[in-house]
């Protein structure tokens, strides 16, 4: 399935046509944000696929952001480090794209900027008249829990900071609303558990089954909060105003698939075991992309970034979006 397959030749949106896209969020829809030529998103062998060089995004190829303008039907949103530099020339018709990878709700990294300051970048900088008819795809994919763990967080408290996670995402969803964008759509979390930084232990056959209640839990919780957003927001005489994107259950339609599926799904032909990501560190999950003194490699490739659902430890391959982009298109639709 080509590029385009996702896009303007499938299904119309019979409500809204959105005229631009507005993107928040970290490294599922950073499309260049980080412009440091240190940083993994920046050196081979990610985009070899797309655009055939390094281009930030963190994939070897396009990624949810991209997709999303393709079946939208509108220009790719400049990422934010281009389009604060073009000044009054801007591409003030397109949209923009404020996501950073790494980041999360809260502060996750002293480097890049959480949600609520993308939401102020986005408030300081593009003017009111530029946000009509707009939409916003917001990407939560689960940075805050990693750096919850990372900070030597109780799975005791792991609830209770996952409901201050999902309260501020919904702050920040009724923020973006009331600066003038017309449907906010946000990402549920994926099947975390499923990733393989925590599935090489097993050998990239396994999933962590406790972190994957812990994403269940944090995806009901956010569907409880966007269901009632619409019901606070939503006039008699418009439809839903928010909007949430199955990451999980699309993730998972893919890992638990059957031979039957792929027809359904789409023919995939990816290899297994389907959890082994295409590019891995040789000493640590996390090199790819990186090189020891003598600049040799850190990491393994695999032979064709198509045959592999993930690209690294933590995100998917170009073609790993596009299939999983299939399973998403029915929130689309019915903007």
């Amino acid at each position: 399935m080509e590029q385009g397959s996702a896009g303007r030749g499938g299904l119309r949106r019979k409500l809204f046509r959105p005229k631009k896209l507005y993107v928040f969020g970290d490294s599922y829809v950073d499309t260049g944000n980080i412009g440091l030529s240190n940083f993994i998103s920046r050196k081979f062998p990610y985009g070899i696929t797309f655009p055939g060089k390094p281009s930030g995004r963190f994939s070897d190829g396009r990624v949810l952001t991209d997709y999303a303008a393709i079946y939208l039907g509108v220009k790719a949103p400049v990422p934010f480090r281009i389009f604060k530099d073009l000044g009054s020339k801007g591409r003030k018709s397109d949209g923009v794209n404020f996501g950073f990878g790494g980041t999360g709700v809260f502060n996750t990294s002293v480097s890049f900027p959480n949600m609520s300051t993308q939401i102020d970048l986005f408030e300081n900088f593009i003017p009111k008249k530029y946000i009509q008819s707009s939409l916003a795809l917001v990407s939560v994919s689960g940075n805050d829990y990693s750096f919850y763990l990372a900070r030597n967080g109780s799975l005791q408290g792991f609830k209770a900071f996952i409901i201050s996670v999902v309260n501020q995402i919904n702050s920040n969803l009724k923020r973006i609303h009331s600066l003038g964008v017309k449907k906010v759509v946000v990402t549920g979390l994926g099947p975390l558990g499923c990733l393989p930084q925590l599935t090489s232990p097993s050998s990239f056959t396994q999933c962590n089954a406790t972190i994957n209640s812990l994403v269940t839990f944090h995806n009901l919780l956010l569907k409880q909060a966007v269901s009632k957003l619409n019901n606070e927001i939503t006039t008699k005489n418009s439809s839903n105003n928010f909007f949430i994107l199955d990451m999980y259950g699309s993730f998972m339609s893919i890992i638990l698939r059957s031979p039957q599926q792929d027809d359904i799904i789409m023919s995939s032909n990816f290899e297994k075991p389907l959890l082994k990501p295409c590019c891995f560190g040789v000493s640590n999950q996390f090199s790819c992309g990186s090189v020891d003194e003598k600049g040799n490699k850190k990491f393994t490739l695999c032979e064709d970034p198509k045959s592999a659902f993930f690209w690294d430890s933590l995100h998917p391959t170009q073609q790993g979006w596009l299939v999983a982009f299939n399973a998403l298109q029915s929130i689309l639709k019915n903007l």
